[in-house]
């Protein structure tokens, strides 16, 4: 590859490696070209992109990006990477549902919002519910508690209002 080339590469991988919210590195090794089709279409479908680069690319690019965190030994063998650029946790569990399905992927690690996993922690991430889901669950826990204040105020006054009825009965009936 020409210098020009390189450097434009290198150019383009930093600024992917700067947007992603999330970078999944895996190894490809022993997929077929097939595979590797319904692979990329899985993760296209999610808005994440694949692609398999040089390591030295990859390694230089990372410079000054979120994934400066890496080690040298995260680019050795063949690498294919996985970029998620809106919800981070998406990518990882589309490449997770692939690998349910065909175990040649492998991941090598991930930068996940500019902090390193290793696979293990990875897929507990995966498991997580969506983002959404996880929003609605804090929202419906910070809102219980005012609901029961809400409830208890509620009975405090009528519990008030029936004493007070009762009584103007009672002194109507005096």
């Amino acid at each position: 590859m020409e210098k020009e080339k390189k450097a434009e590469v290198i150019k383009e991988l930093k600024d992917k490696f700067l947007r992603a919210k999330s970078v999944v590195f895996t190894d490809y090794t022993g997929m077929t070209v097939a595979e590797m089709s319904e692979l990329r279409s899985l993760l296209k479908s999610a808005s994440v992109e694949y692609r398999v680069i040089k390591n030295n690319l990859a390694r230089i690019a990372a410079q000054d990006t979120p994934l400066s965190v890496l080690k040298e030994e995260h680019y050795r063998g063949p690498i294919g990477i996985a970029l998620s650029y809106n919800d981070p946790l998406l990518g990882v569990k589309k490449v997770f549902e692939f690998i349910e399905k065909n175990e040649k992927l492998k991941i090598k690690t991930s930068v996940v919002e500019g902090r390193p996993f290793s696979p293990e922690e990875l897929k507990e991430l995966s498991k997580l519910p969506p983002r959404e889901v996880l929003l609605g669950m804090l929202a419906g826990g910070l809102a219980q508690p005012l609901q029961q204040f809400a409830s208890l105020l509620h009975a405090v006054v009528a519990n008030l209002a029936y004493a007070l009825e009762a009584l103007k009965r009672k002194r109507e009936a005096v």
